[in-house]
């Protein structure tokens, strides 16, 4: 017998006769509370996460009601003359598109290649929730492409819903760490806290190095 057979057979007897060993009472501690939770009321969560991103050179627009961001994209196409842009097909998209012509978005699908997300003059996605203490977006991502859509067009969009806003990353554990627990989940989350920047060279700010150069974040409600 090996020293790992030695080993691992000493684990099971010990897991295999707790009470014998003197483990029968212990129990899983509790999730230590690194940031505490103040529960801050709307507002303030808004103007944190805005006044953050814009920190980091972040575009954010409010927009009361779903009409006000469709007619806030359109302007934002007709302003940057994007001729197109490419959207993952989600529920929020579809809605906030609805106002588009048919030829002015494209549908991006898994078959998509990088070489065509790339050459897509800008990409909506979808935040599954907000960190307003870092301007974060927290995205899930089940597919490659899907995570490209993140990083090769040059200027991201993503819509989310003012409630989707929550204080820090533990606030916002509870829904990401079900979305990720689900049988079917696939993938991995991304955080995307402002638009690609460095500044490896001579400390000079750089914007677009790694990923796209302009993030504008729409939030609805």
């Amino acid at each position: 017998m090996s020293s790992r057979d030695v080993i691992l057979q000493r684990i099971r007897s010990g897991l295999t006769n707790a009470v014998v060993a003197g483990f029968a009472d212990l129990h899983e501690p509790p999730v230590p509370e690194v940031w505490p939770r103040t529960n801050p009321e709307s507002a303030t969560l808004v103007s944190q996460f805005r006044t953050e991103l814009e920190s980091l050179s972040g575009e954010s627009i409010l927009c009361p009601t779903m009409a006000d961001a469709r007619r806030q994209l359109a302007q934002l196409m007709e302003t940057a003359t994007w001729p197109r842009l490419g959207s993952l097909d989600r529920p929020l998209t579809r809605e906030l598109t609805a106002d588009l012509p048919v030829d002015r978005v494209d549908w991006v699908t898994s078959d998509w290649t990088p070489p065509q997300i790339e050459q897509l003059p800008a990409g909506l996605i979808v935040a599954d929730a907000l960190l307003a203490d870092t301007g974060s977006c927290v995205v899930h991502c089940s597919t490659a492409t899907e995570r490209l859509m993140c990083y090769l067009p040059p200027v991201c969009i993503v819509v989310a819903r003012v409630n989707q806003l929550a204080e820090h990353l533990p606030a916002a554990w509870a829904p990401i760490s079900k979305t990720c627990a689900a049988k079917d989940s696939r993938g991995e989350i991304v955080l995307i806290t402002g638009p690609s920047c460095t500044a490896d060279i001579e400390k000079i700010l750089i914007l677009g190095v790694h990923g796209p150069k302009r993030l504008v974040v729409l939030l609805v409600g």
